[in-house]
């Protein structure tokens, strides 16, 4: 086909152009649109049931669990929070160990004036460092490259993504994650961070372990499909507040963003578990600095636990929100064209990998080089081009005390980056007076992402850098976390957005502060670089994630800057709304092109770009027909064709009479056929066996095992789930959706007046472009794969 050739021709027979609408260029009131190959990826991913199946097996082991009230819930969401607060604190420590290592190896070069030197010092220790992060990514777990955070919003919203809860997944991105923010990559340890909460919640929360020989009876009751995702969003809520310090900002984080089910019962237990994993991470880091004890146990300084910390609060007034609705367009615009640029990374990387599948070692090699080049680029623009900048003049200030001397509100910080430049030093008045120079581009480059980050937002600064090396950095910026997004190496990408927003938003201050001169009295004291600085970065945030509450919340948790609360919150929604029209959001678009299935908040199909409402449709016109079913009582034959003729993941179950009854899933009956070999019976089955995963069970030569009983009966009575749930084909098309997504169902069985079975809905079948397909009539439709044809519904 054309479009396996070059990937440039869609389904109907159209050459796609660069900007092609419904691709990586779609407003997020248009649905992605797949290309047949993407279709059958989709199919690759099973759904997931919110609620174990209600059968007779499942209410019989819910009897035999002890009757507790929610002490045992709370006690898990305290181990999962101290065990995610205590993974950030090695992590946090183990960045600043590292980075600092490699900062102050390459400046002793520096010092002496041996740029050259310093250049190779940086590049070698910086390439090692990305070179095991990429390693072990590559070839030992693939599933723990990127963030994370895509496949465990794809997991809470229904869809299984296998492996990435996974023991070796959690040791191998928490390793790579850290050595690759610790060698100055243009990322970030908070979307990991989010992702390895959500899987120590899954995991720690089933007390069981095979590799560890653990299986602790006492919490037994937990080990369902409803608690464990409970529990993985409550761990990456306490992710979210370790990483950032942020204990409300990871509760609604969780809510808004992570997870797609919801309750208030929820909500305390995820406030509970974000509490102690901020404070476990806060209490370790008040004691230790590069895991080297600092006697200050138990005090939590605001250095330690306020990341990005404001010293002064400036007041505000009215004029402040033309700036923050400049920014908040700025962060839409800039926000989705990171997302589009970031897309054609990814589909040009896919393009390239394509053509070395048959050649594996090279494939991996290729993976492994990329963030290594991205390294060295890096590499030569933090240790090289500074040298393309004059030294500048530090303003007079005390030794140890931010303050200009006659001027307390204008200032250069202590801690610019002197990189090559001289520290001189005078006395005044019996006080060591710095009067020294400082580079300003090493000041936001040089230095890591955090720091580099406090810099572009300090306050009082108003002279301390300049728009040319703001402008440079966020030029050379931009494109390289572009690039690195999505490269083999576990990374986020929290860092680099507020490092690019707070550049363009200094930038903007710094002009300001050109036009309109510095100053520092009430009125117009709002007029600061790194005021602008911070706005623009909750715009970026924002027009890049579509984050509204809990960035909002995050922001002001991180800096403690509440008197720009509202410029924050009116730049962000700005950004939402401008972004919204231009692309999907970051995660969002992630997931279609990793070809993830994904149901939004609130369906929509469009024609001829006009919104049409889903009421104006019924179940049955989404349905997939006819439908396999199997009965109560059913030959071994006839369930050995449903395991190996199909591949569909679950059957309605009828009676005599050909009435729905119920459901039972390809797990199921595959569980029941291997013990009816064992034991020759199917009375008495273990719950837990039902728990492990399909493929315990395909691996197995089942099939050879029955193959001498295929003319008996087997009665499924026990294993059937008559909680199944069904609606006729007349129901409102909205409603069976909101019903699906709300419930969290794997199938929705539609049926006639007689309760039989006439049709299935699946994931896919409600997912946007297939909804378009289906219910939109097109003149090309013969060139559409409907469906039927590709059997989507085997992928529920």
């Amino acid at each position: 086909m054309a479009e396996e050739e070059g990937g440039r021709v869609n389904d109907h027979g159209q050459r796609e152009s660069f900007f092609q609408e419904g691709r990586d260029y779609e407003s997020r009131y248009v649905n992605h649109m797949y290309l047949n190959h993407e279709t059958k990826e989709l199919q690759n991913f099973e759904s997931l049931d919110y609620f174990s199946s209600h059968s007779t097996v499942y209410k019989e082991w819910v009897r035999q669990q002890p009757a507790r009230f929610e002490w045992d819930r709370w006690i898990t969401m305290g181990i999962i929070g101290f065990c995610v607060g205590m993974t950030a604190f090695v992590m946090h420590q183990g960045i600043k160990l590292l980075g600092d290592l490699m900062k102050d190896t390459a400046q002793r070069q520096l010092d002496v004036g041996d740029v050259v030197g310093g250049w190779f010092i940086f590049t070698g220790i910086a390439v090692l460092f990305v070179l095991v992060s990429s390693f072990i990514v590559v070839m030992f777990c693939p599933e723990a490259s990127g963030s994370g955070l895509p496949e465990l919003i794809a997991y809470l919203n229904g869809t299984n993504v296998r492996r990435i809860f996974a023991f070796k997944t959690y040791l191998i991105k928490f390793v790579s994650c850290l050595l690759a923010v610790a060698s100055g990559l243009p990322a970030g340890p908070e979307g990991p961070m989010i992702a390895i909460g959500g899987l120590i919640g899954a995991s720690v929360s089933q007390f069981k372990s095979t590799l560890l020989n653990v299986d602790i009876p006492l919490f037994r009751r937990l080990r369902n499909s409803e608690d464990r995702r409970n529990f993985l969003t409550a761990g990456a809520g306490a992710g979210v507040s370790a990483a950032f310090g942020a204990p409300m900002g990871g509760l609604l984080f969780a809510m808004e963003e992570v997870s797609s089910f919801w309750n208030d019962k929820l909500s305390w237990q995820t406030f509970f578990c974000c509490m102690v994993s901020a404070f476990t991470a806060d209490l370790f880091n008040s004691a230790f600095d590069k895991f080297e004890y600092t006697g200050n146990f138990g005090l939590f300084q605001k250095e330690n636990y306020i990341i990005f910390h404001v010293e002064k609060l400036i007041p505000l007034n009215l004029l402040v929100f033309i700036p923050a609705v400049l920014l908040g367009f700025f962060g839409g615009v800039l926000g989705a064209l990171f997302t589009f640029v970031n897309l054609k990374i990814a589909r040009l990387r896919k393009l390239l990998q394509s053509k070395l599948d048959e050649r594996l070692c090279l494939l991996k090699f290729v993976k492994i080089c990329e963030p290594v080049t991205i390294m060295l680029i890096m590499a030569c623009f933090k240790v090289l081009v500074p040298t393309a900048f004059n030294c500048q003049e530090s303003m007079c200030f005390k030794k140890n005390v931010d303050k200009c001397l006659g001027r307390e509100d204008f200032h250069t910080e202590t801690s610019v980056e002197y990189f090559t430049c001289k520290k001189d030093t005078m006395r005044n008045d019996n006080e060591d007076v710095f009067n020294g120079t400082f580079n300003p581009f090493a000041t936001v480059f040089f230095s890591s992402g955090e720091e580099g980050i406090h810099h572009l937002f300090s306050r009082g600064t108003h002279e301390e850098l300049g728009a040319l090396p703001l402008g440079v950095a966020l030029a050379l910026y931009f494109p390289m976390a572009c690039w690195t997004a999505g490269s083999s190496v576990a990374s986020g990408l929290v860092v680099p957005m507020l490092m690019i927003g707070a550049l363009y938003g200094r930038l903007l201050g710094r002009v300001a502060v050109y036009l309109f001169g510095v100053h520092t009295e009430s009125w117009w004291g709002w007029l600061d670089p790194g005021a602008f600085a911070l706005i623009g970065a909750a715009s970026f945030f924002g027009g890049v994630s579509r984050l509204t509450m809990s960035l909002t919340v995050i922001l002001m948790e991180m800096t403690n800057d509440i008197q720009f609360l509202l410029p924050i919150m009116v730049s962000v929604m700005i950004a939402k709304w401008v972004g919204d029209l231009l692309t999907h959001s970051f995660y969002h678009a992630t997931l279609e092109i990793k070809c993830i299935p994904f149901l939004d908040n609130e369906p929509f199909i469009t024609e001829n770009k006009k919104p049409i409402s889903l009421e104006l449709f019924t179940a049955a016109d989404a349905m997939v027909s006819p439908v396999k079913s199997v009965r109560r009582r059913e030959r071994v034959s006839v369930l050995t064709d449903m395991l190996t003729k199909t591949s569909h993941c679950g059957f309605p179950v009828v009676n005599d009479t050909d009435q729905l009854v119920g459901s039972i899933s390809r797990q199921t009956l595959a569980v029941v056929l291997e013990n009816y070999h064992d034991k020759g019976s199917v009375d008495d089955i273990p719950y837990e066996l039902f728990l492990l995963r399909d493929e315990t069970f395909r691996q197995k030569s089942l099939l050879d095992k029955i193959a001498s009983n295929q003319d008996d009966v087997i009665d499924l009575s026990d294993y059937i789930n008559q909680s199944a749930v069904n609606v006729p084909g007349s129901f409102s098309l909205h409603r069976a959706y909101v019903l699906f997504r709300t419930l969290g169902l794997r199938h929705l069985f539609v049926t006639n007046e007689a309760n039989e079975v006439v049709g299935v809905i699946t994931r896919m079948d409600l997912m946007g472009h297939f909804l378009e397909r289906r219910l939109l009539p097109r003149k090309d439709e013969d060139q559409i794969v409907t469906m039927s044809q590709v059997e989507v519904s085997t992928s529920a």
